[in-house]
Order: C-alpha cells, then structure tokens, then sequence
C-alpha cells in the first residue's frame, strides 16, 4: 500500500509544486489613450472590460479616446509563466500597477 501512496506522490508531485500563475493589477487614476484606428479601440475598450475595469469611450478630431480606471486590485490566473509576463507588460504599457506572483 506503501508503494502506491509512493508512486502517486511521485506522479502528482510536480503538479503541486508549480503554483499557478497570478498578476495582480490596480489602476486607481483615470488614464486615456489616444487612438487613431476604430477597430484598435474597440479592441482595447473590450478587454480592458473584460479585467473589470471603468472604461469611457469618446470619439472626436478623427480619433478615439479610450479612459479607463481600475480603483481595486484584481487578478488574472494564467496558464503559463511566459503569459503573465505577457499581460504584465502589456498592463505596465497602460499605466497599471502590477505584481506577478508564482
């Protein structure tokens, strides 16, 4: 019985040492982006609702104005360590406080 218990610790082991990947993130000020491409802003518009963010979208002098907020700390769970540095970076490049947790 031993062995079993052994074995399957061995099998599953690796499993539970690899914690899932978390990045944190926290927008408390308004931010906007200037957007030239209609399609981009929309793009831009859904995900940052997807995360759970404030997002005001307004178009005028032949561009699209894209703010948004994110008062509360949120999280994402991520299937690997190179996509959360993926949505790390691309948090970092619209102004979000992030923390990457393993």
């Amino acid at each position: 019985m031993n062995r079993i218990f052994l074995a399957s610790l061995l099998l599953f082991l690796p499993a539970l040492c690899f914690g899932e990947e978390l990045v944190r993130y926290q927008l408390p000020t308004w931010k906007a982006k200037h957007v030239h491409d209609a399609g981009k802003a929309e793009t831009i518009v859904k995900t940052l609702t997807k995360l759970g963010c404030e997002v005001k979208k307004s178009q005028h002098s032949g561009h699209v104005d894209v703010q948004y907020r994110c008062p509360q700390w949120r999280q994402l769970r991520l299937d690997s360590h190179e996509e959360a540095h993926q949505w790390e970076k691309w948090l970092r490049e619209f102004s979000f406080q992030t923390i990457h947790k393993h």
